[in-house]
């Protein structure tokens, strides 16, 4: 038996595993992206309820976090978390890389800054993103570099201008 798929997702402040989410969101396209977002938020939490824990006093923050996570997958724009910054490192965990991780979580300690930062090393998933190199560094969903790793100040630079977005 193989091994099932865990996607890593925010449900409000929180990072969470979600089993099956990859599937949850194809299947659930399959019956037409252009419902209400309550229908779609309400066939998501259906499916991923089976096999993931919902506790019943989050289970609207889960149904947000699920359709926010529809709309990502089907290219439809949507609303940035309170969280503010997204972050994503691409790189299947080369030294460049992994340089680029750290020096983005230290130029985040200097300045203070919080963020969901994920690292995603998986070739496929990386490919999905369009780029066509590593490491590259996305932003609040914009591609800001491939192929290299920037000085801390543009890091910070891009911190900043994704704060204020």
């Amino acid at each position: 038996m193989g091994q099932e798929e865990i996607s890593r997702i925010r449900v409000g402040n929180a990072a969470v595993g979600i089993v099956g989410l990859k599937e949850a969101l194809e299947q659930t396209a399959l019956n037409g992206s252009d419902r209400p977002d309550h229908e779609i938020e309400a066939e998501l939490l259906g499916r991923l309820s089976k096999r993931n824990y919902v506790p019943g006093s989050a289970r609207e923050e889960y149904g947000k976090a699920f359709l926010k996570e529809f709309k990502k997958s089907r290219g439809i724009a949507c609303e940035q978390g309170a969280a503010g910054l997204e972050i994503k490192v691409l790189g299947a965990g080369c030294a460049q890389c992994n340089k680029l991780e750290k020096e983005l979580i230290e130029a985040m300690a200097e300045m203070d800054v919080a963020a969901d930062v994920e690292h995603i090393t998986d070739i496929k998933a990386i490919g999905g993103y369009g780029v066509m190199g590593t490491p590259a560094l996305i932003i609040n969903g914009d591609v800001k570099c491939v192929g290299k790793v920037p000085p801390r100040n543009t890091l910070k630079k891009w911190l900043m201008e994704g704060q204020n977005k």
